[in-house]
């Protein structure tokens, strides 16, 4: 993948694989009310999402690293992600629901993280930011969010599945017109022992670790922010304006990110992220007005923009180039399942017996430590260069 025509086609992947994504983050748990099931069901089925990317993505990343091939993984999870969201669409049934729904979550979860890892393999290789072609995802999230949003309020929330399926359908096709990984022909495919040099490098598994008490306050608020707005007299417009500022905060940051990322400093981004995010939720533990929580919102591309880029591009470089594939999908797997089930549970326990103030307070401390941690990580040596 050399031409401008070729990365034009990658973001186009990017781009209509987040328009796809944001229909089921932003409308999913809406169409589930509408089918008749109750918070609780809905809570059980929205689980299913990150326990079955724990199981997909180190498979499908395996899968991937071993065959040498990103594109053929690629266009295989996304025909399945759509034969499983017809047949999840369908259901009425809470028991079907969430059996089609891990089936649904098992293909679709790991199609973001193999586009991310394409494109950060490509970036590298064009000698150009990962972040100009991750900002694509960010800019289809925030349209898709206004405008199906739209559709919706028209249609109806039963209309979901259309544009989910015309859009999946266009990924699909994109998919099969992307260039492949080009690899070394002297490289020997990968055997499951060889998994063993990814959880048995210290660098790697200690980052991940510390990199979740950071994670799980992220997806904590993915999950209870549009709780926690209207808990404040919000309403449902002001949650997708919430969204959506936080969305072109975060396509600035990767729009921008070849003026202002160092590689060598991939670390020290790393921990300042972690310390805005602390400042961030501290805000909105103080928050008493739903705008004071919109403002907020204008760094999330400081938090999440900056910490997603600078994590994905140190772990590149500290694992094997025969494991990069399975590398990117684990961190995809801990940073987005792991996390999201213990900011979901634990999120929803403070919401229930707290507040949302409360929440982001611990949410806080949570990053305030994590920080700590990646302080100690970096200065113990764990770094690119050591």
């Amino acid at each position: 993948m050399s031409t401008k025509a070729d990365l034009r086609k990658l973001k186009m992947l990017i781009f209509f694989f987040h328009v796809t994504n944001t229909i089921i983050i932003s409308f999913l748990p809406l169409y589930l009310n509408f089918k008749g099931l109750s918070g609780t069901e809905i809570g059980w089925v929205l689980a299913v999402g990150p326990l079955a990317s724990i199981i997909s993505q180190p498979f499908w990343g395996y899968l991937s690293d071993k065959y040498k091939t990103v594109k053929w993984v690629l266009i295989m999870t996304i025909i399945g992600m759509l034969i499983f969201s017809i047949l999840f669409f369908q259901m009425n049934q809470l028991i079907f629901i969430l059996i089609f729904g891990a089936f649904f979550y098992f293909f679709s979860s790991p199609v973001g993280a193999l586009g991310d890892s394409l494109a950060q393999r490509q970036a590298d290789l064009l000698n150009i930011s990962f972040g100009s072609i991750r900002t694509w995802g960010s800019i289809g999230f925030a349209l898709s969010s206004l405008i199906i949003g739209q559709l919706l309020n028209i249609y109806g929330v039963e209309f979901m599945r259309w544009p989910y399926l015309i859009f999946g359908t266009i990924l699909l096709v994109i998919a099969f017109q992307i260039g492949d990984v080009k690899s070394n022909e002297n490289d020997q495919a990968i055997k499951v022992n060889d998994l063993k040099k990814l959880f048995t490098n210290r660098k790697f598994t200690y980052f991940l670790i510390i990199m979740m008490f950071i994670t799980i306050t992220h997806r904590a608020n993915d999950s209870f922010i549009g709780l926690f707005i209207t808990s404040l007299g919000g309403s449902e417009s002001l949650v997708g304006l919430g969204w959506f500022i936080a969305l072109v905060s975060e396509a600035l940051i990767f729009a921008f990110a070849y003026k202002w990322f160092k590689k060598d400093k991939a670390l020290q981004f790393i921990i300042l992220a972690s310390l805005l995010y602390t400042l961030r939720w501290v805000l909105f533990a103080l928050s008493t007005d739903p705008i004071h929580v919109l403002l907020g919102q204008l760094l999330h591309g400081l938090t999440f923009g900056i910490f997603y880029l600078s994590s994905l591009d140190y772990i590149t470089r500290i694992i094997p180039n025969t494991l990069k594939s399975s590398g990117h999908l684990i961190f995809y797997s801990v940073f987005f399942g792991v996390s999201g089930i213990i900011g979901s549970v634990g999120g929803g326990f403070l919401i229930d017996h707290f507040s949302g103030n409360h929440l982001y307070l611990v949410l806080g401390s949570l990053s305030l430590i994590g920080t700590g941690l990646l302080i100690i990580y970096t200065f113990k040596n764990f770094s690119a260069h050591s």
